[in-house]
């Protein structure tokens, strides 16, 4: 593999790590092999730090890719709590609601997710990294500005229920680029007469890109030595 001249690297983001660290820490393993200072390396999709799984990271000229690889079908696993719901529509900021879900049932579930396959709507979360006049949303939510982001165009082509013990559910859900699986969760809540917000987020798969193809940062540096060797 030629780093240098420009590779595609699958890489398991941990939880709670940055896509940020991750860059970094691959950057630096790359510097220090090759006694290049600046070392060309990019993400192709943000995962937020409590979600997991397949970031992908671009070398040399493959960061030219980077637009490409985003615009990849994305595959994810989530867990969602049903019955309230957060600012974030996860577990970063503490519940501040709670809503009746004893109507819910399993078939219910199933209905309200059929809802959301197909071209749609979705509002992104305040604490996301969209940008408003120019400001980063989540900058401005944490100065306690209240607003809402307007709705941007998303395709969910498929959502699989794979677990439904009430008041949590876990769904599969393959999109398009731009998705917010936290808005998703908060959107289906509503739906369902109730909250929402996402307990576990995994990416499995962007393009033909899988879980199973990650490699770990933290041994990011001995794959490395293995590449370079053979």
């Amino acid at each position: 593999m030629d780093f240098v001249a420009g590779e595609v690297i699958p890489i398991y983001k941990p939880y709670t790590w940055t896509s940020f660290q991750i860059v970094s820490r691959i950057r630096y393993h790359l510097s220090r092999k090759y006694g290049i200072k600046r070392f060309k390396v990019g993400h192709a999709g943000t995962l937020d730090p409590l979600a997991t799984g397949v970031l992908l990271l671009c070398t040399g000229k493959a960061t030219k890719r980077i637009e490409e690889l985003q615009s990849h079908t994305k595959e994810y696993e989530a867990e969602i709590m049903l019955g309230a719901t957060t600012p974030s529509y996860d577990m970063e900021h503490p519940v501040n609601a709670t809503y009746p879900y004893e109507h819910i049932t399993e078939e219910a579930v199933r209905e309200a997710l059929k809802t959301f396959v197909g071209d749609i709507a979705q509002r992104p979360p305040l604490f996301s990294a969209c940008k408003v006049d120019g400001k980063r949303a989540y900058d401005l939510a944490r100065k306690g500005c209240d607003m809402e982001l307007a709705p941007k165009q998303i395709r969910i082509d498929s959502i699989e229920l794979l677990e439904c013990e009430l008041p949590r559910i876990k769904i599969r859900v393959v999109c398009g680029k731009g998705t917010y699986i936290r808005s998703l969760a908060r959107d289906i809540g509503e739906a369902l007469g109730s909250g929402a917000y996402l307990t576990a987020l995994a990416r499995t798969r962007i393009g033909e890109y899988k879980l199973e193809d990650c490699i770990n940062p933290e041994t990011f540096q001995e794959w490395l030595e293995k590449q370079l060797e053979s």
